[in-house]
């Protein structure tokens, strides 16, 4: 793609700011981050680093829980089936099989650094939820897996004396030399920016739903790692892919909470504001469909019911069980005066997680020398087009592990002494005119819900693009001074690149829902469309 926007987004000249060297950099401390950290050799310094503290990532904040197939009753071949089904026939067969034969052993893992699943008569508990075939998902403290894993990772890698943590930094940009990724550039108030080089660097940095009005996102998911590793020129793909979590928390006032799809696997209804239960008309899977098709039924239904939202009933089931298995829920719509046993939930979709990324392989490599990635900034092969629910935490263990072996064993082939190459960028003279960088990226957030949501045409597209275009033009060129700047070009760099390749899939595939191209073709695209910058 013809290049668009500076290779760097800040000044910098080696002889005028800090220098640290270590042997891995690690960029992200979620799980994937984290689980890179353990498998890298002991004998090489490691350095994580993060935008805020280690448990502000979407790893943190996964409800669901894992899925693996632990149940005699349950096999491989179920998991992969369900897995390419959901994703929408763009799945890479390969990598599926790969990370579902995983899954058991990954999963004990965690049990043996200490991660406490729920049980049910002294055996593992088993969830399902949208698009499974069988009870498969391990989850803990009810609605709470993802806190309870970093809880028990954290606590195992601040064990290791090789690894160190910079929390509250701002990654601003991969720093390349002659094709190969040689470490980053970063940014804290302690330091300033500073030049940290590094033997091999691995890209963890979680996904963009902050793109979006109505997200279940923490903030910090800005696309960086996506809009660092595309100026740097690694590879990305399936950018039009974003996955719209059909169930999360409408209240005028609440942060937009999510509402696991757990719920809906454990029995509960979708309704809409008549209390008609209204999935089964969609599809034969009905509440358990997969959460593209969810999404895109619920839409339809607000439509037709000219409300802004539907809603969830658990009023059927068991008060009891309902409270013990989702106490967090429970808790956080208790602030609202609503009764989870007893009230209908309001729930609309949400941008929740991005198939696509930089392009790996098995290992982990991506397309620049230098540089590995795992976790939602790749796009790995195993969701296709749209991701089965819980394979997320999955995906960040097997490619966490798989990155930060190879990493590990390209570290140990180079000398300490290796030379650091002269890189600098050149300070430019600065606009007159100062940015209202807030109303910018909200109106981006708002362009990017009602244009490149849940279902897309051409008008609102073409409407899109040419907006976003507008914005890179005067925002990308500058030289900001602020991380709320950063992450605004970083935005709208990943929006430009999500909307052309939604202009370009003239079908309808997965999260991909294209009004007037509204049937899957495979003939013509069954293909991933890829993007890397020129220049």
């Amino acid at each position: 793609m013809r290049a668009f926007g500076r290779r760097y987004l800040v000044p910098f000249h080696p002889k005028r700011v800090p220098h640290h060297f270590t042997d891995v950099l690690i960029i992200g401390g979620g799980l994937a981050g984290l689980r890179a950290a353990l498998a890298i050799d002991p004998k090489l310094q490691t350095l994580v680093i993060t935008k805020l503290a280690l448990q502000q990532s979407n790893s943190q904040y996964a409800q669901g829980g894992i899925a693996g197939v632990m149940d005699p009753e349950d096999n491989f071949a179920n998991h992969v089936a369900d897995t390419i089904r959901a994703g929408g026939d763009l799945c890479d067969e390969a990598i599926v099989e790969l990370v579902v034969r995983e899954a058991p052993r990954r999963i004990q893992e965690l049990i043996g650094w200490g991660a406490r699943f729920d049980l049910e008569s002294g055996s593992l508990a088993l969830g399902r939820e949208g698009g499974h075939s069988h009870d498969r998902i391990v989850h803990a403290l009810g609605d709470a897996t993802g806190r309870e894993v970093m809880r028990a990772v954290i606590e195992k890698t601040a064990g290791l004396r090789n690894v160190d943590n910079w929390s509250d930094t701002f990654t601003l940009d991969l720093l390349t030399h002659e094709g190969v990724v040689r470490g980053a550039l970063v940014w804290n108030l302690k330091h300033g920016k500073t030049l940290v080089w590094a033997k091999q660097t691995i890209l963890c940095t979680g996904g963009a739903g902050q793109l979006y009005r109505e997200t279940t996102n923490p903030d910090v998911a800005t696309g960086d790692g996506h809009a660092m590793a595309y100026r740097a020129g690694a590879e990305l793909r399936d950018m039009e892919f974003m996955q719209f979590h059909p169930t999360v928390l409408y209240i005028a006032g609440s942060s937009r909470n999510l509402i696991t799809e757990a719920m809906r696997g454990e029995g509960a209804y979708l309704v809409d504001r008549a209390g008609k239960r209204f999935m089964f008309e969609y599809d034969e899977r009905g509440e358990l469909a997969p959460r593209d098709v969810v999404s895109q039924s619920i839409v339809l239904q607000m439509e037709k019911t000219r409300h802004p939202n539907v809603y969830l009933d658990l009023s059927h089931l068991d008060a009891e069980r309902v409270r013990k298995r989702f106490p967090g829920i429970a808790a956080c719509c208790a602030e609202f005066g609503i009764d989870i046993t007893r009230d209908r939930i309001p729930v609309r979709p949400g941008a929740h997680y991005m198939m696509g990324g930089v392009t790996v392989d098995d290992h982990g490599r991506t397309t620049l020398p230098g540089l590995w990635a795992a976790g939602e900034v790749t796009s790995s092969g195993l969701h296709g087009a749209n991701r089965l629910a819980s394979n997320s935490l999955l995906e960040g263990l097997v490619f966490g592990a798989h990155a930060g072996e190879g990493a590990s064993a390209a570290a140990l082939q180079i000398d300490d002494d290796f030379r650091v190459p002269l890189i600098e960028n050149a300070p430019q003279e600065q606009a007159a005119d100062l940015l209202d960088i807030v109303d910018i990226r909200n109106s981006l957030k708002s362009l990017m819900w009602h244009s490149v949501g849940v279902r897309r045409e051409l008008a609102g597209l073409s409407d899109a693009e040419e907006t976003i275009g507008r914005w890179c033009g005067y925002v990308l060129n500058r030289q900001l001074t602020t991380s709320a700047g950063w992450e605004l070009q970083n935005m709208l760099t990943i929006a430009r690149l999500m909307v052309d390749a939604a202009l370009r899939r003239q079908e309808s595939r997965g999260t991909h829902l294209r009004l007037d191209f509204p049937e899957l073709d495979n003939a013509h695209w069954r293909k991933h469309i890829v993007f890397q910058r020129e220049g």
